[in-house]
């Protein structure tokens, strides 16, 4: 009988249910299981609000760059299209010869004031003119090649001759220097 109760012992039966004493969930365990999962949902939601306040900030920054280059570039469209402008009064005074100058003097100062201050405008909007002069090195990021031909004296790649300025609008390219260029010599 001894051997009986000590299999019992060691081997409990599972079948009889009452032996067993009813276990309940502690409220400290319940506790901490909702600490833990508030824990965690505090965690998230840090996560959430670090993530939006660095898109805010990227969203702000954005913003910021997209009206500065609204301000810089926001007229190139109209810049443009003042070049031509620019191009016909540097025409008319390189036409104008000195008996034409004497007898239209008034008229000839008119038309240089009126460039000088277009280009007092340009400068007012961040519109510089790029004026390479022959010898200078060909850039294909500013200029513009209207033709090539050989030149004694001057290197392959450099420029011979300018056809007309070009104009950058801030960092931009407006338009490109139109040159010939030397093919060597």
């Amino acid at each position: 009988m001894a051997d009986e109760e000590q299999k019992m012992e060691t081997n409990p039966d599972f079948d009889d249910v009452e032996d067993f004493e009813e276990i309940d969930i502690s409220e400290e365990a319940m506790k901490l299981s909702e600490l833990d999962e508030l824990h965690q949902e505090n965690e998230a939601l840090k996560d959430r609000l670090m993530r939006a306040l660095a898109e805010a900030e990227n969203q702000r920054k954005r913003g910021e760059r997209s009206r500065r280059d609204a301000e810089v570039y926001g007229g190139a469209k109209l810049a443009k299209d003042m070049l031509s402008v620019y191009d016909n009064m540097s025409r008319a005074l390189e036409a104008v010869d000195e008996g034409q100058r004497t007898a239209s003097k008034a008229l000839i100062d008119g038309i240089e004031l009126t460039k000088r201050e277009l280009l007092s405008v340009f400068r007012n909007h961040k519109i510089e003119v790029l004026m390479p002069l022959p010898g200078d090195r060909f850039d294909p990021k500013i200029h513009e090649a209207m033709f090539e031909a050989p030149m004694p004296g001057i290197k392959a790649g450099h420029i011979i001759q300018v056809l007309s300025q070009g104009f950058m609008i801030g960092d931009r390219l407006l338009r490109a220097a139109q040159v010939g260029v030397s093919s060597g010599g």
